[in-house]
């Protein structure tokens, strides 16, 4: 997941280098959607393996 944020990421900042503002403005929230997403599951993740563990 962490994958597919970075390359969206890297899209937006080429689009955005290039001069297609929207579709940097879409590649740029999407990836913001996808970090936002793998950071909650991270932390449920590590929550939950530190129940398990614990």
């Amino acid at each position: 997941m962490l994958r597919w944020a970075i390359i969206f990421l890297v899209v937006a900042l080429v689009a955005a280098v290039l001069g297609f503002g929207g579709i940097a403005g879409t590649a740029a929230g999407i990836a913001k959607i996808l970090a936002l997403i793998f950071i909650v599951l991270f932390v449920v993740s590590l929550v939950f393996g530190g129940l398990r563990r614990g």
